[in-house]
Protein backbone atom coordinates (compact mmCIF):
# COMPACT_ATOMS: atom_id res chain seq x y z
CA UNK A 1 0.00 0.00 0.00
CA UNK A 2 1.21 3.24 -0.75
CA UNK A 3 1.36 7.05 1.02
CA UNK A 4 -1.33 9.38 0.80
CA UNK A 5 -0.96 11.63 -2.09
CA UNK A 6 -2.19 15.22 -1.68
CA UNK A 7 -4.89 16.23 -4.34
CA UNK A 8 -5.69 19.89 -3.33
CA UNK A 9 -7.83 21.76 -0.84
CA UNK A 10 -11.79 21.78 -1.41
CA UNK A 11 -11.49 25.45 -2.85
CA UNK A 12 -9.54 23.74 -5.28
CA UNK A 13 -11.84 20.99 -5.72
CA UNK A 14 -15.49 22.69 -5.89
CA UNK A 15 -18.53 20.68 -6.43
CA UNK A 16 -18.85 19.48 -10.29
CA UNK A 17 -15.01 19.78 -10.41
CA UNK A 18 -12.01 16.82 -10.67
CA UNK A 19 -8.57 16.76 -10.59
CA UNK A 20 -5.85 14.15 -11.81
CA UNK A 21 -3.72 12.97 -9.00
CA UNK A 22 -0.92 10.29 -9.12
CA UNK A 23 0.16 7.24 -7.30
CA UNK A 24 3.23 6.37 -8.55
CA UNK A 25 2.38 4.95 -11.82
CA UNK A 26 -1.09 5.12 -11.07
CA UNK A 27 -3.62 8.20 -12.54
CA UNK A 28 -6.54 8.56 -10.05
CA UNK A 29 -9.13 10.86 -10.82
CA UNK A 30 -11.21 12.53 -7.70
CA UNK A 31 -14.41 14.09 -8.36
CA UNK A 32 -16.14 16.23 -6.03
CA UNK A 33 -20.47 15.89 -6.55
CA UNK A 34 -22.34 18.16 -4.35
CA UNK A 35 -19.74 17.66 -1.53
CA UNK A 36 -18.84 14.35 -1.71
CA UNK A 37 -15.50 13.07 -3.27
CA UNK A 38 -14.95 9.81 -4.78
CA UNK A 39 -11.76 8.71 -6.27
CA UNK A 40 -11.36 6.06 -9.15
CA UNK A 41 -8.74 4.90 -10.90
CA UNK A 42 -8.75 7.01 -14.44
CA UNK A 43 -8.95 4.32 -16.82
CA UNK A 44 -11.72 3.07 -18.63
CA UNK A 45 -11.71 -0.93 -18.34
CA UNK A 46 -12.99 -1.21 -21.98
CA UNK A 47 -9.97 0.52 -23.85
CA UNK A 48 -7.87 1.81 -21.60
CA UNK A 49 -8.73 5.50 -22.14
CA UNK A 50 -8.79 8.48 -19.51
CA UNK A 51 -11.90 8.78 -18.00
CA UNK A 52 -11.27 12.37 -17.10
CA UNK A 53 -13.01 15.04 -18.32
CA UNK A 54 -15.89 12.94 -19.79
CA UNK A 55 -19.34 13.93 -19.03
CA UNK A 56 -20.52 13.47 -15.38
CA UNK A 57 -24.14 12.38 -15.36
CA UNK A 58 -25.10 12.10 -11.15
CA UNK A 59 -22.62 10.12 -9.66
CA UNK A 60 -21.41 8.42 -13.24
CA UNK A 61 -18.83 9.16 -15.64
CA UNK A 62 -18.83 8.60 -19.25
CA UNK A 63 -16.14 7.49 -20.85
CA UNK A 64 -15.77 9.58 -24.22
CA UNK A 65 -14.16 6.93 -26.39
CA UNK A 66 -17.41 4.85 -26.83
CA UNK A 67 -19.90 5.80 -23.79
CA UNK A 68 -19.29 3.42 -21.10
CA UNK A 69 -19.87 4.61 -17.38
CA UNK A 70 -18.97 4.07 -14.60
CA UNK A 71 -20.60 4.92 -10.63
CA UNK A 72 -18.66 6.88 -9.09
CA UNK A 73 -19.11 6.12 -6.16
CA UNK A 74 -18.61 2.03 -6.47
CA UNK A 75 -16.54 1.91 -9.47
CA UNK A 76 -19.46 -0.11 -11.22
CA UNK A 77 -19.93 -0.19 -14.97
CA UNK A 78 -23.64 1.39 -15.41
CA UNK A 79 -23.38 1.33 -19.11
CA UNK A 80 -21.66 -1.10 -21.85
CA UNK A 81 -19.24 -1.21 -23.86
CA UNK A 82 -16.99 -2.08 -20.51
CA UNK A 83 -17.91 -4.91 -18.17
CA UNK A 84 -14.95 -4.61 -15.67
CA UNK A 85 -15.36 -1.97 -13.14
CA UNK A 86 -12.69 0.34 -12.20
CA UNK A 87 -10.89 0.89 -9.11
CA UNK A 88 -12.09 2.90 -6.34
CA UNK A 89 -9.90 4.40 -3.50
CA UNK A 90 -10.05 5.92 -0.53
CA UNK A 91 -10.74 9.66 -0.45
CA UNK A 92 -10.03 11.73 2.72
CA UNK A 93 -9.63 15.34 4.35
CA UNK A 94 -6.79 16.38 6.71
CA UNK A 95 -4.82 18.98 7.64
CA UNK A 96 -6.86 21.38 5.00
CA UNK A 97 -5.66 19.31 2.30
CA UNK A 98 -8.06 16.12 0.09
CA UNK A 99 -5.65 13.21 0.14
CA UNK A 100 -6.20 9.88 -2.01
CA UNK A 101 -4.01 6.93 -2.53
CA UNK A 102 -4.02 3.68 -4.27
CA UNK A 103 -4.81 0.99 -1.60
CA UNK A 104 -4.36 -2.06 -3.49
Amino acid sequence: MSDWVKVGTRSELLPGEFRVAWDGDTAIAVYNIDGELHAIEDVCTHDGGELAGGPVIGHEVECVRHGARFDLRTGGVTCPPAYEPVAVFPVKEEGGFIWTRDDR
